[in-house]
Order: structure tokens, then sequence, then C-alpha cells
């Protein structure tokens, strides 16, 4: 039988039955629209996480009071951590290849102006903040340079706080050089922050800032939230930790405190996302084993039917391996053919989620589309394989006396 005409007869075989065609080839379609909405969704969400990180740079290191792993040890060596201090942060500055060491304290606290009161996260911090967490100003200019221990009473205003508090019908719109009560104490506002959205649910609008100095004050707190520093992008990650490690133990006497890179924060991130996506990927990928079940089905029902036939085959000269190949390949077709149409399912209901839940982040990977296609044509073929064997191995005589 020539190539041709094999492709033919497989062709005209599979157009003889189009209801069971169709109807075989949908439970593939339905098994890799679920693969690709599944992992959309999960491709989605990590670069979601991964955008929603990288933002704030990726040369970035927290430094946060407190060793977050244990070690063994007698009762009698127990003591407190000792506070980061603003001290330390200065300290910090002149690490080897650190170009900014910020202190940051946060709590929640009241601002009252002209009537207007709001409950807004309050951040505490230095000068260099918008630096290095990578923030922009809108109007006036962020926190001076003062001594942090004993700054003047200056405030910046979050994009929304700004907003609500100077809107339109106040006494006065312009926020700049205005007096605001800020936990019960005066402050004078002296800039205003770009909008920045929400991150991971935290809306950086909706925040004020003030001397990091004055918010410890306000809290009646000794130790700093955190300290952020960014090191030179092309320094080893592990000779800047070892630096800060070094100025540290020098200042506090023991490593009482936990360093977190967030280029090391960012490949956790990506590990546990890619595990989440495949994850997804597999359970859509069930309903392409549900597929494999029908082509299994159909196949050895269509032997049956189709006894007379194949004995005709072989008594004009069809090889066994060439009807083996014959239902092997319809097999192959009609997981193509679903998986042809499941693709385009998949990424129309994916596109459509994007365009109805805007807030859902979606991105449909080629790997994984590429890697379903395949996964159903494979499939297809093992399940015709037991069909394909049979329809090969009938007795020629035994097949046309069927008929």
């Amino acid at each position: 039988m020539r190539t041709a005409d094999f492709i033919r007869f497989a062709y005209l075989s599979l157009a003889a039955h189009r209801l069971r065609t169709g109807l075989t080839a949908l439970g593939i379609a339905v098994g890799i629209a679920a693969v690709i909405l599944l992992t959309s969704i999960g491709e989605g969400l990590h670069r979601f996480v991964i955008d929603e990180f990288t933002q704030f740079g990726t040369n970035l290191i927290g430094i946060s009071p407190g060793k977050t792993s244990t070690r063994g040890g007698s009762l009698g060596a127990i003591n407190t951590v000792r506070p980061l201090s603003i001290e330390d942060a200065i300290a910090l500055e002149h690490a080897p290849h650190i170009l900014l060491a910020d202190p940051m304290v946060q709590g929640n606290a009241d601002v009252e102006h002209a009537g207007r009161s709001r409950r807004v996260t309050l951040y505490g911090t230095g000068h260099r903040f918008p630096e290095t967490l990578r923030m922009k100003i809108a109007s006036g200019d962020f926190l001076p340079a003062d001594d942090p221990r004993a700054a003047r009473a200056f405030v910046v205003l979050g994009a929304k706080v700004a907003r609500e508090l100077f809107a339109e019908g106040n006494p006065s719109s312009n926020p700049l050089g205005a007096r605001i009560r800020v936990g019960g104490e005066r402050y004078r506002v002296i800039g205003v922050m770009a909008p920045k959205g929400q991150v991971l649910g935290f809306d950086l609008d909706d925040t004020v800032y003030i001397p990091v100095g004055r918010a410890l004050e306000m809290f009646n707190r000794e130790s700093l939230a955190e300290i952020h520093v960014t090191y030179e992008p092309t320094a080893p990650l592990p000779e800047v930790e070892e630096g800060i490690r070094r100025v540290l133990v020098a200042r506090h006497g023991r490593e009482d405190f936990t360093i977190t890179p967030q280029q090391k924060m960012l490949e956790v991130f990506g590990t546990v996302l890619n595990a989440i996506t495949f994850a997804v990927g597999a359970i859509g990928g069930i309903s392409l084993l549900v597929g494999g079940v029908g082509i299994l089905t159909i196949l050895t029902i269509a032997v049956s039917e189709r006894t007379a036939e194949i004995g005709l085959l072989r008594a004009i000269g069809a090889t066994q391996r060439r009807i083996m190949l014959l239902f092997l390949g319809e097999a192959a077709v009609l997981a193509a053919l679903g998986g042809a149409a499941g693709l385009t399912l998949g990424w129309g209901i994916a596109g459509l989620l994007a365009f109805a839940v805007p807030a859902l982040p979606v991105h449909t990977p080629w790997s994984y589309a590429i890697a379903a296609e395949i996964s159903a044509i494979v499939i297809g073929l093992i399940a015709g394989v037991m069909p394909a064997r049979r329809a090969a191995m009938l007795d020629p005589l035994e097949a046309l006396r069927s008929e």
C-alpha cells in the first residue's frame, strides 16, 4: 500500500463515522483545554508574583532582627535579641559593595487634616528610602537628610492619603506646606508620592512616611522592623552577605539577625510557582487519559466492525505491519485533531478570562501548549496499540469469512 493510499484510507475511515470521530476527538479536546487553561492561570500567577517583587529591584537585601533558624545549646546560653538600631543602618553603609542602607519601622496611625481623619499605614524611614526601593515622588520632596535620631517633623503622603485629605472642597487642595496631625502630633507635609498601587494586597498609596527616629518614639519601640540595603549589581551575593554579617556581628557580638536577599527569595518563589504550574497542568492532564480511554474504546469497536475490510486488505497483500500502522495512524489523527481543537478552546477561554477579569493574571506558556499537543498524540498512539495489534493479528481467511 502506497503512502498516499494509506493516508487516504485513514481519512475515509474517520470521515465515514463523523459523529463517532467528533466525540472521540472531543474527549482529547477537553483534556487539552483543561491543561491550557490551568497552566495559563498558574503561569500568570508566577509572572505576577515575580513582577511584584522585582519592581523594587533584584539587588535588594532585607535585614530583620532575630535569627529565623535555631540551633542546639544550653538554656543558660539563651538571651534576648539585640534590637536593630539606626546606628546599625549607618554602619552598614560602609560594608563592602553596599550602595544604600535605609532603616525602616512600620505601624498604623491616624492622620487628620481640616476635619478629615484617616487610618493609614505609617512607615518610619530614612531619606534614602525612595532610592532604595525605587519609589518616585509626584510633587515636593522626600524626607531631608536630617540626623535620623533628631529629625524635623516632616511627613510625605501616599497618593491616596493626599487625595482623601486634600480633596477639592477642602480649605486647601494643595497638600505641600500644610500642617496635619499624625498620631496626635503636628507634621508639615513636604511631598506626595507617585501612585504605586497594591503590591501583594498591600496598598502602598494609603501610607505616610515620617523620619524613622520619630516613628520609633511614636510606637514606643526600640528595634527597627527592617533595614533595606542595596548592593552593586555585579557584586557576588555571598561576599555582600558576608560583609553585612561581619559588620553586624561586630556590633551585636553574635548573629542575632536574619539576612534575606531579594534574589534568593525570587529563586524560592520561582521554584514553588513552577511546581504549582506543573501540578495544575498534571491535574488537567488527567482529562487527557480519559480521552485516551475513549480512543481505545472507539478503535476496539472499529476493529470488530471492520473485520471483513481488514481481511480484504490482507488478501490483496497488506502486511501485518501496514495494518497496525493504519490503525495507529487513525489514533494519532484523532488525538491530533482533538488536541488542535483543545488548544483553540483553551486559548479562547484564557483570553475571555483575561478580558472579563483583568485582575486575574493569565498567561499561556507556549512550552506547555506544545507539550500538551505532543502528549495528546502520544496518548492516542498508546491507546491505539492494542486495537491495532489485534487488527494486525487477524487471520485473512477468517476475517473474509466473517462477511
